[in-house]
């Protein structure tokens, strides 16, 4: 049952996995049995394939659809497997030899659909991209696309380690923990054209636009807006065979307007990611800055839900190499954790970086000891600002004061020496570099114990009447119920540089 979360994740996040999961006797089925539960019910949401093995002779045909099911589906499967099952003699049946056939067909929409994509992209004048993880590989054809359309593109969560880097029409993300700058070249345009994303949240789509989308999955189209057109196919393939269509000039007024929104954008951004001696706490984008500069070419990170996901979209620089992994679709918390030591474990020469947040941490506390186990080179920067602080952040915003997220953190650096792992404990901004560049040097897992600014504020891209309403009843509710300190030291975190 403890593998429920990370299959949930894993599904998905579209990635191929083969659980076995274990599974009480045949003969106690259906006896309320020590231990029993329906592993077949359980999993069966999370999976393409889940089934009961009853017998050795199920064992290879049963295992051959399930890794192929996986593999074919990029998604999960799961064989049950009860006890005495597995200590079962071994079946004589013939295993093949190959267990399961990858293959990579070009899939694209039929030449009449894209001439009718091509022209409702040749009547937009305000088009905007919307690109996501789907996007892989299409890196350098986006970039024709953009600047034969002239259009800005704003990217999804996941997409950000495809498409991030060396983009001159990047507009940065949009959502929750997006930019305005991506928000707006959103709600402005005339055409959006959705490309391998499943951006979920609906408010972030624009009302009045021509909404286009192409996507591998077709069952994807149109359920999270309106669609004007949608289209089935991998988005490479897509654009190759799109842009000959593409026949009318664009003005590039639109693309301008928000590549230069995003630029000041930008700058207001990297200037928050600042620290200065003495001057305590440390500013959670100034430790993800350092980070993200300190950090290998090819680094691979993970990163907890919460505000370390959200510093990570804003500061995590992505240059085709790193690898970014989160529960962005699962929104599972303590996943950077686990997904670090399968990262490490896959990419043993690779520098694997775990942004992790203390309430994630302390959930999954006990595998800083696998770390240690397996010698797991892994690096674990803890943002430890002594909360739940994404749900304060939201309780702010809904005008409730805060109760029961507060954590009455240990000295995480020390909880690791205890364990027998490298514990390096941080609270000024002029030890930071040094510390993070020390980390980054050992020859072994550490734990980088960072105390960072609870009361540090991180707006949406839009802030709505209702937002700047439970925002004021807050500040109301904090002084009336004698937490006016709580008031002044959000002003003076977030004011005082």
């Amino acid at each position: 049952m403890h593998l429920i979360n990370g299959l949930y994740d894993c599904h998905r996040n579209r990635v191929p996995v083969l659980a076995i999961a274990a599974h009480i006797p045949i003969d106690e089925i259906g006896g309320d049995f020590f231990q029993a539960t329906r592993p077949d019910h359980l999993f069966k949401d999370c999976s393409y394939y889940c089934e009961v093995v009853t017998s050795s002779k199920q064992i290879p045909r049963s295992v051959t659809m399930a890794i192929q099911k996986a593999v074919s589906r990029s998604g999960v499967s799961v064989i049950v497997l009860p006890g005495d099952v597995a200590a079962f003699e071994a079946d004589e049946s013939p295993i093949p030899e190959h267990v399961c056939h990858v293959t990579k067909p070009v899939i694209r929409p039929s030449d009449g659909e894209l001439k009718q994509l091509a022209e409702y992209l040749n009547q937009g004048k305000r088009i905007t991209l919307l690109c996501g993880a789907g996007c892989v590989g299409a890196h350098t054809d986006l970039m024709q696309l953009c600047d034969k359309l002239k259009s800005p593109m704003v990217i999804a969560l996941r997409g950000k380690e495809y498409l991030e880097y060396d983009n001159p029409y990047s507009v940065g993300l949009t959502g929750l923990i997006g930019y305005s700058s991506g928000y707006h070249a959103i709600m402005n345009c005339d055409v959006l054209l959705m490309l391998g994303t499943d951006f979920p949240y609906r408010q972030f789509y624009p009302k009045d636009a021509v909404v286009l989308q192409v996507d591998i999955q077709p069952d994807h189209l149109g359920r999270r807006v309106a669609l004007t057109y949608g289209l089935c196919g991998d988005v490479k393939a897509t654009i190759e065979s799109l842009l000959p269509y593409l026949t009318e000039s664009h003005d590039s007024h639109h693309l301008e307007q928000f590549t230069s929104h995003y630029a000041n954008v930008r700058k207001e951004l990297d200037e928050l990611a600042t620290g200065k001696p003495g001057r305590k706490p440390i500013h959670p984008q100034y430790l993800t800055k350092v980070v993200s500069d300190l950090a290998g070419e090819d680094a691979i990170f993970t990163c907890d839900v919460g505000t370390p996901t959200l510093w990570t979209a804003r500061y995590l620089q992505m240059n085709g190499r790193r690898r970014l992994l989160g529960s962005f679709n699962h929104g599972t918390m303590a996943n950077a954790l686990p997904q670090a030591i399968g990262a490490q474990i896959a990419k043993p020469g690779r520098q694997v970086i775990s942004l992790s947040g203390d309430g994630g941490l302390t959930m999954l506390m006990g595998d800083l000891l696998t770390l240690r186990q397996h010698k797991l080179p892994i690096k674990v920067v803890v943002f430890n600002n002594g909360a739940l602080s994404f749900v304060e952040l939201e309780m702010k915003a809904a005008g409730y004061l805060e109760i029961g997220t507060e954590l009455d953190n240990p000295n995480f650096a020390d909880v690791a020496k205890a364990m027998g792992i490298e514990g390096i404990r941080v609270e000024d901004p002029g030890e930071l570099k040094a510390s993070i560049r020390r980390a980054f040097e050992h020859d072994g897992p550490v734990l980088l114990d960072v105390v960072v600014n609870r009361q540090e504020l991180a707006l949406p891209p839009k802030i709505t009447i209702k937002q700047a309403h439970g925002f004021t009843l807050w500040m109301i509710k904090a002084v009336l119920n004698g937490h006016g300190n709580d008031l002044i030291e959000l002003a003076k975190t977030n004011l005082i540089r």
